[in-house]
This record gives structure tokens, sequence and C-alpha cells, in this order.
């Protein structure tokens, strides 16, 4: 069966960052995942996976200035010496916390041309992907809809897909994320089973809204079901937003395990 990984940086919210893995393994979490790590220390981040018995399964690039509305600085030109700083402290707090996997946000496209933004993501996953490389690491590329973030550079599987085989790095993989995907391409089942073999990270969220799964239009159990089918064996990061408060919304995942005798 599918395992469901926390994201702590859209789960618990309602708890200080820290305390949010406790709070994930009291609800029955073996895994977690989150947006950035930079802003904690390494050791007060790998106490907190080890006091909770947590494995940290993926964090991000640095992705510029996110509290100033920056969503990835992978496809801007200016910016290709802060993006290599940035796989470096990335690797640094990956190795630290023992996470396989560091995702690429591409980022906005400001001015320059489309065709001048995908050549400095092509050079910059190139570089990116190597580094990782060294290191044992798995990198992530992820489409993002662009009705929640208008103007995001890679924003279908189709492109990115289209993106990873021009860097051609055998570490560098797609990361899926259920809910992006159906707000931009829709048959979703199709999709996973077109691209499953180049998917190295799953993530879901329910639509509209961005809430639990079952409290929108996308059929969970289905999915889940075929996921299972085609032979996933990594995790499925649950980054959504809880529609009440975290605990309050995870009955989801609780029906699940039981159906499944979990």
């Amino acid at each position: 069966m599918p395992r469901f990984a926390a994201n702590l940086t859209m789960l618990f919210t309602e708890l200080p960052f820290l305390d949010r893995f406790a709070a994930a393994r009291k609800a029955g979490f073996d895994a977690v995942e989150f947006l950035f790590p930079y802003a904690f220390g390494k050791d007060a981040l790998k106490s907190a996976l080890t006091d909770n018995g947590l494995s940290l399964i993926l964090h991000n690039l640095p992705a510029g200035n996110w509290e100033g509305g920056e969503r990835g600085i992978a496809c801007d030109p200016a910016r290709r010496d802060e993006f290599r700083a940035g796989v470096a402290r990335a690797i640094d707090y990956a190795t630290a916390l023992g996470c396989p996997k560091v995702n690429c946000l591409a980022g906005i496209v400001a001015t320059e041309s489309a065709d001048i933004a995908r050549a400095t993501l092509i050079e910059n996953l190139k570089f990116a992907a190597a580094e990782l490389d060294k290191a044992g690491l798995m990198l992530l590329l992820e489409p993002v809809n662009t009705r929640d973030i208008p103007g995001f550079f890679v924003n279908r599987s189709a492109q990115a897909l289209a993106i990873i085989a021009d860097v051609g790095a055998p570490n560098l993989r797609l990361q899926y994320d259920i809910y992006h995907s159906q707000v931009m391409e829709g048959d979703l089942a199709r999709s996973i089973e077109t691209h499953f073999a180049r998917i190295g990270h799953l993530q879901l969220a329910d639509n509209p809204g961005r809430h639990e799964p079952g409290t929108g239009e996308i059929n969970y159990a289905y999915l889940f079901r075929r996921i299972d089918e085609l032979g996933y064996d990594g995790w499925i990061g649950c980054e959504y937003k809880p529609a009440t408060t975290t605990e309050a919304g995870l009955g989801w995942i609780d029906l699940y395990r039981k159906e499944h005798g979990a």
C-alpha cells in the first residue's frame, strides 16, 4: 500500500514548526517532508527527527525570497551563482538529515524569453544533478499549476519531462503532485501510468481548495489502488491545507489504513 508522509509546512500549522514532528508521529506518520529546512539549525532538525522516530524524505532547494513572493530561481539567468550556492546548502542539509531527495522549483518567468528561461533551467539542473549525484541524492523537478502561481515556468508533466530528457541526468526525476496535475491536465490515472517510470516522488491534495483527500473531485480511493498496482514503493507527501485542523481532517488516512488492514 502507498505510504504517506506528513508535509510539515502544510500540516499541523497550529503548532510551532519544531513541535510538528511530534504531532506527526502521534498521528501515525513514519516520515515527513517540508518545503525548506534553512531557517533552522541542522542539529535541531536532526533531533526533532530522531526523537520522534521519523524519516525526512524530501525538502526543496533554496527558492529565493519566498516571503517576498519568489517561487524558485532556477530559470533566472541573473541568479546562476545564487542557485549554485543554494545547491551546496541543500546538499549540506540533506546529508546531515538523511534526506534522499531534493526538489527544484523552477520559478516564475520574469522578463526573459521562454527560450532563455529554459536554457538557464537546463544548465542549472545539469549542475545540480551532478552535485547531488556525488552525494548520492536524487534531484526532482516539479510542475506547479499557474492558477495558484501565475507565471510559474514549469507547469505541465510533458514540459517537465522534456526538460529532464534534455538534462540527461540519471538521478533527475519528476516530482508528480496530483493536485497540480489535476488543475493543469486532469486524466490523472492515465498520466501517472504513462509517466510512472520517470516519477521520483508523489504528492497529494484534493481539488478544489487544496484540502485533504475526500473533500473534492479527485477519486483518491481509485488512484491509491492504481498507484499500488503500478508498484510504487516510495512515499506520497501529504501537501495539503487542512479544511479545519490537521487532526480533524485525518479521517481519510485512517479509513484508507483500515480498508487495507494497516
